[in-house]
């Protein structure tokens, strides 16, 4: 075993939390920069490369404003932007960070797979979907605002 190996374990095993602390740190800094700083204002921040490119939304458009709307307490509001992010993704990335908190915290060894095969690919298709439904105008509810791209 190297050292380094060795070094890592001894700093785990001492400090079971500081590795969930510092990931912790990069989602607070950026909900803090969004508190400061609203996306809404034109010019404030950049456009999708996405939708500049083509004029259609990635499953990503009106993210960063749903989160500066939940940052402020206005959930209607964020999951007209983007009910994919608000609904399925921030929740699932929360769970699975307390759940890896969890372990490091208990000590026990982290799983290799996070999910069955068929919920990755679940995932997946479901981001595709996604995708193609918010770009087409009878779906136009999926499209931040409810505006149809184009």
């Amino acid at each position: 075993m190297s050292t380094f190996t060795v070094m890592t374990a001894r700093w785990r095993q001492r400090f079971p939390l500081l590795e969930p602390a510092g990931v912790l740190a990069i989602p607070v800094a950026l909900v803090t920069y969004l508190l400061l700083n609203d996306p809404n204002v034109p010019g404030g921040m950049p456009t999708c490369p996405f939708l500049a490119m083509t004029g259609y939304y990635c499953p990503g458009c009106g993210s960063m404003r749903a989160i500066y709307a939940l940052a402020h307490l206005d959930l209607g509001t964020a999951l007209r932007l983007n009910v994919m992010t608000v609904a399925i993704m921030i929740p699932m990335s929360v769970f699975i960070y307390v759940r890896w908190t969890t372990e490091r915290f208990l000590g026990r060894s982290i799983r290799k797979t996070m999910a069955h095969p068929y919920w990755i690919w679940a995932l997946f298709w479901g981001i595709l979907a996604f995708w193609l439904l918010r770009n087409l105008p009878f779906a136009a509810i999926l499209a931040p605002y409810g505006i149809p791209p184009g």
